[in-house]
């Protein structure tokens, strides 16, 4: 029976969310394609690159031909979405390489950065704001901190890491994913790089969820199974992380869900600022460019992944609490 109920669960969330995100992807498409069609950028022009400024206005007008630019922007919009469903995404004129080779050599860069950046957050969140809310002096240093933090730009943050611990201090790299006589790319060697990345990204990001976890935990605490668990003499590591946390975990699972647009802007800046070959540094280069084809791709490519995370978000909510899927 418990089983029946869950699948159900999965699949009225699926056929739910399905609903609402296909109805925003197009939304989304429409909007990037009105975007490149409302710049002055000219694409034979782009694409020509240099050779532009001594092409033949036929040979100009024959690339516009080729590639029905001068079609009214419905044939345009209808014929740029069928390529996209069937796996073409144009071609990029900024780096003058199809867009899925540019997306598919970096995107593996940028969930390394995100993945290992999100589990960091999470795992020091959970820890610190669970002290923060039982011990005071703990939650003193912690709460100024993170309000502290969350004034700060991220890339300042940044540059402020790049100043003391590169070229100050000498400890870690400035940019880059690898050393620059490096010949192969070597684990340790991208591990070492990414360290000031990853840390920077994780203090810009961590601030809302120590603050939500401290809080969360700090409101359990006053729960009667949690009294009720220091009145029979469990000890205060067990009650604060076996009865206190546990309660806090769901509503926690929903801020980690929808704090993944502001991770990924976050990465778009550290990506920049650091020299990272990753999907931000070229989102950056795509739109300084007008590099429609490039940037409509990464925009719908991130808008998928944060309705997926939603989804997954909704999905993990529902199995840890039995009461959402049957209240909905």
């Amino acid at each position: 029976m418990e089983h029946q109920h869950l699948d159900a669960y999965v699949i009225r969330l699926i056929r739910n969310r399905l609903a609402i995100a296909l109805p925003v992807l197009i939304a989304t498409s429409m909007g990037m394609f009105l975007l490149g069609a409302a710049s002055p950028m000219d694409p034979a022009m782009q694409y020509a690159g240099a050779a532009a400024f001594t092409a033949s206005p036929e040979n100009l007008a024959q690339i516009r031909a080729n590639w029905g630019v001068d079609d009214p922007l419905p044939v345009q919009y209808l014929r740029w979405l069928g390529n996209l469903l069937h796996g073409d995404l144009g071609w990029s004129t900024s780096r003058h390489q199809e867009v899925a080779a540019v997306i598919g050599a970096r995107a593996g860069w940028t969930l390394l950065l995100l993945g290992i950046t999100l589990v960091v957050v999470l795992a020091s969140s959970l820890l610190l704001g669970t002290l923060a809310a039982h011990h005071r002096v703990v939650d003193r240093f912690v709460t100024t901190t993170a309000y502290a933090v969350e004034s700060m730009p991220v890339f300042w943050l940044a540059l402020a890491a790049i100043a003391v611990f590169a070229l100050t201090l000498g400890w870690f790299p400035a940019g880059g994913l690898t050393d620059v006589r490096s010949v192969a790319v070597d684990p340790g060697d991208v591990a070492h790089h990414l360290v000031l990345p990853v840390l920077v990204l994780t203090i810009s990001q961590s601030p809302w969820f120590l603050l939500f976890v401290r809080d969360a935990v700090a409101e359990s605490l006053r729960d009667d199974h949690v009294l009720a668990a220091r009145a029979r003499g469990l000890r205060g590591r067990t009650v604060l992380f076996g009865h206190a946390l546990r309660t806090a975990l769901l509503p926690f699972l929903t801020l980690a869900g929808t704090h993944l647009p502001e991770l990924v802007g976050g990465s778009v800046l550290v990506e920049t600022v650091f020299s990272l070959p990753g999907l931000g540094a070229v989102s950056v280069q795509a739109a300084l460019g007008s590099d429609f084809p490039l940037l409509a791709a990464i925009t719908l490519i991130t808008t998928t992944v944060v309705l997926t995370a939603n989804l997954l978000t909704d999905l993990a909510y529902g199995i840890a609490d039995p009461r959402v899927r049957v209240d909905g």
